[in-house]
């Protein structure tokens, strides 16, 4: 606020108390104000938290008796024209003084007369009353966005693949019920002193650069607690349970990360709520398994299918089973492909399903397929199917 502004504000007109208001009245009148604009209570609206910033501020002069007592000084001495603003004056500009006007006594010879001019920065003046100089910081108090949060989920394998609507039950901070959000027991906080409601404070980085820091005594919020809330302690925070449904989206896998906008921690002041972060947690299949947004199965084939080939049904998940050429001779441990069968993929379409043909060998075999085996036998002897595995031995 610069000091021009400071000087034309009428704070008895902001909390409606006249001029000659006791103590007890001006922080009646402001208590009554902060609850009514504060932005807890009015989320959302610009109006009401400018106007509740501009209570505090009020407050915060009329509340302290110095800076009640220079405020009053200043305005008296400015309403008698004891102030006329020079040529390029501003917050911290130089202003001609009357002298007479301000010492009460006639004007010095030499001093420029009564009509002279002498250089006063009006930050020397008012300084005190915003514990900083002429510099003008704005007083208003920022938004705060709220805190991420992380939380974990477990699905089936069949959720994963085709995504899940789950209840998912979190604890954050958020604005403590039982003082509104205010940090204060009676609702009413005042203007963090150190910092005017800014939330921050300024430090040198040498080379005339300045950076910012949270106000270590309000800790960026503004605001501070004359009668400190005992749930939230006087932060206005307090730790709260909800419970959301939570979509988790088709084809995540398991160790997945997901982020959802804005389902975090609810922001102070009107600033916008943190994100929401998921990590999934994907449990195994008795049948399936997963390579990418592809799905794999292993599926078993007798002897003579695999050796004169045929036709075999294969599962698929949460479907109807699909048909599958074996081809002749296909070996134990051959992948083919049933398309379009797989997981879903982030466009919408299906990865395929990779199916794996294992050869299975009967335990006991008896009557005609003994006899079979024993005729196939002596058709093949004279093949022997180890033949290039030696061969290739010697030669390494």
């Amino acid at each position: 606020m610069s000091t021009k502004d400071f000087i034309e504000k009428d704070y008895y007109k902001v909390l409606g108390v006249p001029k000659d208001a006791t103590e007890a009245e001006i922080k009646k009148a402001y208590r009554k104000l902060a609850r009514e604009f504060h932005p807890d209570a009015n989320k959302g609206n610009a109006k009401a938290e400018d106007r509740f910033k501009e209570v505090s501020e009020a407050n915060d002069i009329l509340g302290d008796p110095k800076k009640r007592k220079e405020y009053d000084e200043a305005r008296a001495l400015f309403g008698n024209g004891g102030f006329r603003p020079g040529p390029g004056a501003g917050g911290a500009g130089t202003f001609n003084f009357d002298l007479g006007d301000l010492f009460g006594g006639a004007p010095q010879g030499g001093a420029g007369g009564a009509g002279g001019g002498f250089g006063g920065g009006l930050g020397d003046v008012f300084g005190g009353l915003f514990n900083r100089g002429g510099a003008g910081t704005g007083t208003r108090t920022q938004p705060r966005r709220g805190q991420d949060i992380e939380s974990e989920v477990t699905l089936s394998f069949t959720e994963a693949v085709d995504g899940a609507t789950v209840p998912l039950r979190m604890s954050s901070q958020s604005p403590c019920k039982a003082c509104s959000g205010t940090g204060d027991a009676n609702g009413t906080p005042r203007v963090c002193p150190t910092c005017v409601g800014t939330g921050q404070v300024a430090r040198g980085s040498g080379g005339g650069f300045s950076l910012t820091d949270p106000c270590p005594d309000c800790k960026g919020r503004g605001l501070m607690a004359e009668n400190p809330c005992e749930i939230c302690k006087g932060s206005g925070r307090a730790k709260s349970s909800r419970t959301m449904q939570v979509r988790i989206p088709a084809g995540v896998s398991d160790g997945q990360r997901i982020r959802l906008r804005g389902k975090g921690a609810p922001g102070e002041r009107g600033g916008p709520a943190g994100d929401l972060y998921v990590v999934v947690h994907v449990g195994a299949h008795p049948v399936f398994g997963r390579k990418g947004d592809n799905l794999t199965v292993t599926v078993p084939v007798t002897f003579a299918e695999a050796a004169l080939g045929g036709e075999v049904k294969v599962p698929t998940l949460g479907g109807p089973p699909v048909t599958l050429k074996v081809p002749p001779g296909t070996p134990n441990g051959r992948t083919m492909r049933a398309r379009g069968k797989g997981a879903v993929r982030k466009d919408g379409t299906r990865g395929d399903l990779l199916v794996t043909v294992e050869v299975t060998v009967p335990a006991n075999v008896t009557g005609k397929a003994r006899d079979a085996l024993e005729a196939y036998r002596e058709a093949t002897a004279g093949e022997d199917p180890r033949a290039e595995l030696f061969q290739a031995a010697k030669g390494a």
